[in-house]
């Protein structure tokens, strides 16, 4: 075989393997791309995931064990739930509708507050008295059940406090101020929280007058409805209890030193 009669055979065996080489690279560079585009549509995929869980998971802040109390619903619309998952995150199933359970009570026993929207949310770990319905529930829909909450326990603890120092600052149990004996009160006699200070009790709750007063109201005192500077226990018959210099004493609520600016009711006691 001549050079000449080679040639064309090189020449169409280089082409061949040229086509084949190309070919190839074609083929990664269309693999690549594959990957390429199933890498994005499994991050996208899991971004969807984590939104999803995000949007149906809700932080724990904080749980308390609390003293039991009974409680009835408020409305028909709230739900009994259970909260599942690893703490701090947990997700609701609803279990119970509160609309089932018109005339139940229900003895709470702890209290959880949950980040929901941004927002912190107060819920109650209630179990009906008949055991056939617990769960957790936001505290609006249930309030203390009618003879519960009772002025003469708050009358009785308030009573308990009598002769204890006052110490500014103070929120018991061996010493209050003003608003920390009014908290401490509420909190161990009806389970009810107050604000820390004597402005914000009064900002917060219905105001009554001297003549719709009742015993267990708060009476408060200042210079003005914007500059509240000091709180009382009101028990009837023109006198309260109250944290003040002397310590905690029973005393009488028109005093020359004392400017009574009006009345609150942080519940309404049987």
């Amino acid at each position: 075989m001549t050079f000449l009669s080679y040639f064309p055979v090189t020449l169409n065996t280089y082409h061949r393997r040229y086509t084949i080489r190309a070919g190839v690279t074609s083929n990664m560079k269309y693999i690549v791309k594959i990957f390429a585009i199933l890498a994005i549509f499994i991050g996208i995929t899991a971004a969807h995931a984590t939104q999803a869980k995000a949007a149906t998971t809700f932080r724990v802040v904080s749980t308390k064990n609390v003293t039991p109390k009974s409680y009835i619903r408020s409305s028909a619309k709230g739900s009994l739930y259970n909260l599942n998952g690893k703490l701090p995150y947990v997700s609701f199933k609803a279990v119970h509708q509160l609309k089932n359970y018109p005339r139940t009570t229900f003895r709470v026993t702890k209290t959880r507050v949950i980040l929901r929207s941004g927002v912190k949310s107060t819920y109650y770990y209630a179990i009906s008295t008949n055991g056939r319905a617990a769960g957790w529930v936001w505290h609006g829909y249930l309030k203390v059940k009618p003879g519960t909450a009772t002025y003469a326990k708050v009358y009785s603890q308030a009573r308990k406090q009598l002769g204890k120092r006052y110490v500014y600052g103070a929120v018991g149990p061996n010493s209050f101020d003003c608003s920390g004996f009014s908290k401490y009160v509420y909190k161990k006699s009806i389970n009810k929280t107050l604000p820390r200070t004597a402005q914000s009790q009064y900002n917060k709750y219905k105001k009554t007058s001297t003549k719709t007063r009742k015993a267990g109201d708060l009476v408060f005192f200042g210079s003005s409805k914007k500059r509240i500077s000091h709180v009382g226990i009101y028990v009837g018959n023109g006198k309260m209890i109250d944290a003040q210099n002397r310590g905690v004493v029973t005393e009488k609520v028109v005093s020359p030193w004392w400017h009574c600016v009006g009345y609150c009711r942080p519940a309404t006691l049987s």
